[in-house]
């Protein structure tokens, strides 16, 4: 019975894989299955051009961003498919808000990233959320995104840390505080699936990094031999932001 509900579910997996009537984001009729029309897919804001090679984030001129030379992350390197902006944005705070279904179409830019940026990565992970958070939520963002994922890609998806308390919400604090609040929150739980892997970590968005570096620290003195983070989209550097609203 259990085997038989499987199928069912695979199957329904792959029909929505394969079936989508209108863009995400305009809502246009769609008639090749795609997720994003064309039209809305070439007006994102991808992260291209000069990039900060620690954060991954969008700088105004080639070299390490004003927060890296400050204080670096602790993963290796952060990458990120979007600058946190127009549509990508919206498409993110969407799928923090209720709208599940738009993990699919936010590993159509993921996946390929994945591929290009971290080919010798052999094993994902996700921001483990406390049970009371993911109630409340109803779903982990991150977990969906690395499950996902690791169904394309092949990559195993380690299941191997936890969030032991509830801290402050993120999103009004600065950097430091950002720090203060999740220093010790996480902590590995399987320690010899994590020795020796080179980790992606996958998550929705990087601010200031804070959330992943914390994560990384406890992959790391686990035992990875490296963590990385990819994000679908990236707050980018300060002076970047800066000289665009002078700009417009």
């Amino acid at each position: 019975m259990i085997k038989f509900f499987s199928k069912i579910a695979d199957w329904l997996r792959r029909y929505d894989d394969a079936h989508n009537f209108t863009c995400d984001i305009c809502g246009r009729e769609v008639f090749g299955g795609e997720r994003v029309c064309a039209a809305c897919a070439g007006a994102l804001p991808f992260n291209r051009g000069h990039i900060c090679p620690f954060c991954g984030r969008r700088v105004s001129e080639p070299g390490v961003c004003i927060e890296c030379k400050d204080h670096r992350p602790a993963v290796g390197r952060a990458r990120s498919c979007f600058v946190h902006e127009g549509d990508a944005a919206a498409l993110v705070l969407r799928f923090k808000k209720g709208s599940r279904y738009l993990c699919r179409t936010l590993c159509d830019f993921l996946a390929p990233a994945l591929a290009a940026e971290f080919p010798d990565a052999d094993a994902l992970a996700y921001v483990p959320m406390t049970g009371r958070a993911v109630r409340r939520r109803g779903y982990n963002q991150s977990r969906l995104l690395a499950e996902e994922l690791s169904r394309r890609s092949g990559i195993p998806l380690l299941d191997a840390a936890e969030k032991r308390r509830e801290t402050a919400p993120q999103k009004s604090l600065g950097r430091r505080e950002r720090e203060k609040n999740l220093e010790g929150c996480f902590r590995v739980t399987d320690r010899a699936a994590v020795r020796g892997r080179r980790i992606v970590i996958v998550d929705d968005t990087f601010t200031t990094g804070s959330t992943v570096s914390e994560l990384a620290r406890v992959l790391l003195r686990a035992g990875a031999a490296c963590v990385d983070a990819l994000t679908v989209t990236g707050v980018p550097d300060r002076t970047f932001a800066a000289r665009k609203a002078q700009t417009n």
